[in-house]
């Protein structure tokens, strides 16, 4: 499976989606113009993705800010390995954030509720 790697801009996340060296991250900026069309080869990939997963899988988010219409294309993103995880392999998210990012917190907080994947939330002093 060939590994997705989208580059950040100032207002798109890096998303490295990496199958072989077992690297799923998001991190930066999602204020896409048109989401639904950003994200949508980030979500075939991981339909891809949930036929034939690893045993273990460790998502890492890391985000500064997103708007509204990428946290619904998030949820759906975590929605494809929440199936994972349902059909027996081994997933978790580790969610960070800044010590001083309350917002990125609660939101960290508010995917943990909708979705049963182990969810890690990590300060990040810096």
């Amino acid at each position: 499976m060939n590994p997705l790697v989208i580059e950040s801009t100032h207002e798109t996340p890096e998303i490295i989606l990496d199958k072989d060296s077992n690297t799923f991250r998001f991190s930066g900026k999602s204020l896409p113009e048109n989401p639904i069309h950003y994200y949508q080869p980030v979500l075939e990939w991981l339909d891809n993705y949930t036929l034939n997963p690893n045993s273990q899988t460790t998502v890492a988010f890391k985000m500064i800010y997103f708007n509204t219409s990428s946290s619904k294309i998030f949820l759906d993103i975590l929605k494809r390995f929440e199936t994972i995880c349902k059909s027996g392999y081994d997933v978790s998210v580790n969610w960070e954030y800044r010590f001083d990012d309350d917002d990125m917190l609660e939101a960290g907080e508010i995917y943990a509720e909708r979705v049963s994947i182990p969810f890690n939330l990590i300060e990040d002093e810096n």
